[in-house]
């Protein structure tokens, strides 16, 4: 089977819904829902190409606690290959708490905490053995590889004639850093999966699509496929082609995860050999359904549940 290996951030997310507001003081309010679930760019991505039937290893740090035996758990009974998930008893796992608005929408309190750990010495050429694709997940919160340690890794990748498919998530605590971290990476990048919202603020574009596409393309993407949640995918590559197509038409539970799920069936398809706009809509109907529950994990995707997916639900008005 073709291989594929994500690297990047591994973390637990605790979401609750739906949250209205924080109560000041020592207040409470309930919720209907509260899970712990297996996310970060590189965990979900992996655990989503697992249950798509890829062949499919990872490489991050966890802790050696609680959080860390549950992601590294979880994700080997998904099928996912944890044999370079290095365990560091330093710090704690990385985790987020995400209040889920009645929108789908949530902010994300986050510590980066072990993810903070992975580090070039993670990043061995050994790994790229058989690997047909390259997922990296999570540039601009791994400090220790943000930058020319993991463009360093894409170049070694791109000789080998790997695919490279890759996500960003910035800081935000500076534009200089985060594109620091990002702008390195993408000349070896076939495929970037960025959100609207990350896009246009690396490109400083504002809202204008075409203007961070160029941005993008001109640093040597090859592919740029912009999610745009509710506004479906935009598609665009080196020989002009600007495509948009639109989203499935869902009631939305919840957004986390769905880039994650993107990326996972864009990928999955893209080793069965798909051309791009194919793959991009099967990848979307993965996001969608993916918002239709709570977390990375909401729904377990498999290809007859995502081709009936697509037969069943209508698309959203570009």
């Amino acid at each position: 089977m073709t291989r594929v290996l994500t690297v990047g951030m591994h973390l637990a997310d605790v979401l609750g819904r739906h949250v209205e507001s924080i109560p000041d003081g020592q207040g409470i309010q309930l919720l209907d829902e509260i899970r712990l679930t297996v996310a970060g760019t590189a965990a979900a991505t992996a655990v989503n190409l697992a249950h798509l039937g890829a062949d499919v290893s990872t490489v991050g740090v966890v802790g050696s606690d609680a959080l860390g035996s549950f992601i590294t758990s979880q994700m080997g009974e998904a099928g996912v290959s944890t044999m370079n998930l290095r365990i560091d008893p330093s710090s704690p796992t990385s985790a987020t708490i995400l209040p889920i608005r009645r929108d789908g929408s949530r902010p994300a309190l986050h510590v980066v905490s072990t993810n903070g750990k992975l580090g070039e010495q993670d990043l061995h050429a050994d790994l790229l053995e058989g690997i047909s694709v390259l997922h990296l997940g999570g540039t601009g919160l791994l400090p220790g590889i943000d930058g020319e340690p993991s463009a360093n890794f894409l170049r070694t990748a791109k000789k080998l004639g790997i695919v490279v498919t890759m996500d960003f998530i910035p800081s935000r605590s500076s534009l200089a850093s985060d594109r620091s971290a990002i702008e390195p990476c993408l000349p070896y990048v076939d495929y970037l999966f960025p959100s609207d919202d990350d896009a246009y603020y690396i490109a400083s574009s504002g809202n204008d699509r075409r203007q961070a596409i160029d941005y993008y393309l001109n640093a040597g993407v090859k592919n740029v496929l912009i999610t745009m949640g509710p506004d479906g995918v935009s598609i665009s590559d080196t020989n002009n082609r600007d495509i948009r197509i639109p989203a499935f038409d869902v009631d939305v539970i919840d957004t986390t995860g769905c880039g994650d799920a993107f990326s996972a069936g864009f990928i999955a398809s893209l080793i069965e050999g798909a051309e791009t706009r194919d793959a991009a809509n099967f990848a979307l109907a993965c996001g969608s359904l993916m918002a239709t529950g709570l977390g990375s994990d909401a729904v377990v995707l498999d290809r007859n549940r995502v081709n009936e997916f697509r037969m069943a639900n209508a698309r959203r008005p570009l």
